[in-house]
């Protein structure tokens, strides 16, 4: 048998380099011949060698030869002439199988049967044999074509090198051995430096990263189909063998991290490492991906996250992917390297990687992507995710000079008007789109969206850069503003709960008080726009029997009550918003079985409201769009407002009074659908310290007698 042989490493499609690499530190050269085959030669200790230490490879091959074959003739006839017997045995099982890439012999089924026809003659002939019984080792042979060139191989490896033989449970979605590896291999990690894996699973990245980094072989505890050839000396193996311990360098100080949220698959994890003799190098922890962290400076992030197949796992998925750069922020001078299947990774993050690799996670093609921390001891600053540029340190001061401006012109409202409650900002500075609310020594602040130039983490430093500076501004404890992301409704969307800390705070507006939560909600509970409004329901109320309906948290029901109403009655769909309305008139002492609350569909009240009860004044305040599992019938203004008006009126004695108003920015009223004499009243409802006069639009409706 020739003393050099030509072998072909076989690996996932991307990962051709990292395999040559490998190679070459094991002494071979190594050339890229097609995608996924790296070839090499060697003598027959390379089938040992390279079984044992290839960590990105699939499996090795013996390429037998070379052909150019178009026709069964030529496939057939030169197989039969190679000299088989320096390979197999007169005993040896040699399957056959095919495959075929863009040539004129495209019947794998007939390529196989060509092959092994041919080879069994060959054999017969070479071994002078008339029986071939094939019964002995396992050499499986391969007839692969690319553009009519045939490759004839035999397999040495047997179960893929993947297989590495400490993996015997795996998750939902495990990556399998060869790309965690190379995943590792693509990063700047090395022994010395933290890592983390926060999606850990069943720990694969982080045994990968752990073998590497004690040069432990990746086969050394697992057999190969070239360890039961006769042609292939035992003590070749045992040499291979010996060398691989001789390598193994000692276990490094730096644990390994490796956290997921489900401790059953932690518990897979930890034993997978134990079967690898790497468990003493990781350290395994339960914690949810919102509570990463690290007091490590640098380190390297190398994590493969959960991606769905379908539609529905992403949608499921899209919040988690959303949240990683304002988490991944908070290591903000690591290197972090993420792999995913999901092809709008890089537009929800608002953000390119520093470099991307295309790889195959088994049939999923995936992406890899690179996002380079800066080097220890080097001058950036620059952190990968987040940060504060000149710009933004600029905004800062003038939006703190505009907040002192405003509090000066409005400091004396309190003790001279009774009001606690105002607006003190609201995007007065285009680039700076906040409006800030001033609740007594507290500050509740929306965002509104505008084009900008930040990416996701960049923006959520932004904010939080604006936050600290309005509470410096105004002399407020930083811990007592609060901020919320406030997009525009489209179509049929709603206002989302954004939290659920429940921050609530009693405020005093006009002399009475209202509960507000400044954490939960885009709104708090206390719409300062309709201060005006208040006033107006309050001085009509003497006397009068009160309806409020889409009362929210009655607010304007305690301003009847103030005013005098001989009665209120406050009807909301939430039962969450009467229980804030009841509580708001138990605040200012309004108790009495004349205030009555009232759990309904509004429409539906209307519709089932007896004839005999009537009222002289109602406050209709409805949302621009509303739905519930509550009823079938969704809400939406511009199609509903007339049929509800008139609903109204039809409950109101002769002189009753409508207060009706909403935000809908693109709004219509046809007062030619109302059955009363209609009044636009909005000018003298905006409050002064709103510069956003369209807030809202407000009619004041009289039944005719």
């Amino acid at each position: 048998m020739s003393s050099q042989h030509t072998f072909i490493a076989t690996t996932a499609f991307g990962l051709e380099a990292i395999v040559k690499r490998e190679l070459q530190a094991l002494g071979y050269e190594a050339r890229s011949t097609s995608p996924g085959w790296v070839e090499f030669d060697g003598d027959l200790s390379a089938i040992c060698r390279a079984n044992l230490w290839l960590r990105t490879a699939d499996r090795i091959l013996i390429k037998v030869a070379s052909f150019h074959a178009a026709d069964f003739d030529t496939l057939f006839e030169t197989t039969k002439a190679i000299d088989w017997t320096q390979w197999l045995p007169a005993n040896a099982t040699f399957p056959v199988e095919g495959r075929s890439v863009r040539s004129q012999l495209t019947s794998l089924p007939a390529n196989q049967r060509a092959v092994k026809k041919a080879i069994v003659e060959a054999m017969k002939a070479q071994h002078k044999v008339t029986n071939l019984p094939e019964d002995g080792p396992l050499y499986k042979c391969q007839i692969a074509l690319l553009k009519d060139e045939a490759t004839l191989t035999i397999d040495t490896t047997g179960p893929s090198l993947h297989k590495r033989g400490y993996r015997q449970f795996a998750g939902g979605a495990p990556i399998k051995e060869t790309l965690a590896s190379a995943m590792v291999q693509l990063s700047f990690w090395a022994k010395d430096k933290p890592f983390i894996d926060p999606f850990c699973g069943s720990g694969t990245i982080a045994i990968e990263a752990a073998m590497l980094g004690r040069n432990m072989a990746p086969g050394l505890h697992r057999q190969f189909a070239a360890s039961q050839w006769e042609n292939l000396n035992s003590r070749l193996w045992e040499e291979a063998r010996d060398e691989a311990l001789d390598m193994l360098q000692p276990a490094f100080e730096e644990k390994l991290v490796a956290t997921d949220s489900d401790f059953r698959v932690l518990k897979t994890a930890r034993l997978n490492a134990e079967k690898a003799g790497v468990a003493d190098l990781i350290h395994f922890q339960e914690r949810e991906f919102a509570d990463l962290q690290s007091s490590r400076k640098y380190g390297c992030l190398i994590t493969n996250p959960p991606y769905g197949e379908r539609l529905s796992d992403w949608r499921e998925l899209k919040p988690l992917y959303e949240s990683m750069p304002l988490i991944l922020k908070r290591l903000p001078t690591w290197s972090h390297f993420v792999i995913t299947s999901y092809e709008g990774f890089q537009k929800l993050l608002q953000k390119n990687a520093d470099r991307r690799r295309k790889l195959y996670n088994g049939r999923i093609a995936c992406v890899y992507y690179q996002f380079h921390g800066p080097k220890p001891k080097s001058d950036e600053t620059q952190p990968v995710f987040g940060g504060i540029d000149a710009k933004a340190t600029e905004q800062a001061e003038l939006f703190k000079r505009r907040l002192v401006k405003r509090a000066r012109h409005l400091r004396k409202w309190p003790s001279k008007r009774g009001i606690h409650c105002y607006r003190i900002y609201e995007r007065d500075i285009p680039e700076i789109p906040l409006v800030v609310d001033k609740y007594h020594d507290h500050l509740h602040m929306s965002e509104f969206e505008r084009p900008h130039d930040r990416d996701l983490a960049q923006h959520d430093d932004w904010l939080e850069l604006m936050r600290v500076s309005a509470a410096e501004a105004l002399d407020i404890p930083v811990q007592n503003a609060y901020l919320k992301r406030r997009t525009v409704q489209r179509g049929t969307t709603q206002h989302e709960r954004v939290s659920r800390d429940r921050y609530e705070l009693e405020v005093e507006e006009n002399g009475l008080k209202f509960i507000v939560n400044l954490s939960d909600y885009v709104d708090t509970g206390l719409f300062l726009d309709h201060r005006e409004t208040r006033m107006m329901v309050s001085n009509d109320s003497y006397q009068k029997d009160v309806l409020n309906l889409f009362a929210y948290t009655g607010s304007f029901s305690v301003y009847a009550a103030d005013g005098g109403a001989k009665s209120t009655t406050t009807v909301d769909l939430s039962n969450n918003y009467l229980d804030w309305a009841e509580r708001n008139m138990h605040l200012n002492d309004f108790d009495g079985p004349e205030h009555t609350y009232i759990q309904s569909d509004i429409r539906e009240y209307l519709r089932t409201l007896p004839q005999e009860e009537l009222f002289d004044l109602a406050i209709v305040d409805p949302p621009t769009f509303s739905n519930s599992k509550s009823t079938d019938e969704d809400w939406v203004v511009q199609e509903h407002y007339a049929e509800l008006l008139n609903s109204v009126l039809n409950r109101l004695r002769p002189g009753g009074v409508i207060y009706f108003s909403n935000n809908y920015r693109r709004f219509k009223f046809d007062e030619s659908w109302i059955r009363g004499d209609c009044r636009e009243i909005t000018k003298q409802t905006i409050p002064e310290d709103f510069r956003n006069k369209r807030i809202h639009r407000c009619w004041r409706i009289e039944k005719r007698d």
